[in-house]
């Protein structure tokens, strides 16, 4: 996959760096966002009581 992104995108090796990280900061933010709190709805350690 990588490969093949960094085969695709146009431009010098800095340019392909670049969008290279702003793809892997975007990836970060939609599992943040997003899956990691439907995730965690799912695990069985949501019922916890500190007495």
């Amino acid at each position: 996959m990588i490969l093949y992104l960094w085969q695709r995108t146009p431009g010098p090796k800095a340019l392909k760096a670049l969008v290279a990280l702003a793809i892997l900061v975007g990836l970060f933010f939609l599992l943040m966002d997003v899956v990691f709190p439907w995730v965690s709805t799912l695990m069985p350690y949501q019922d916890v009581a500190v007495s």
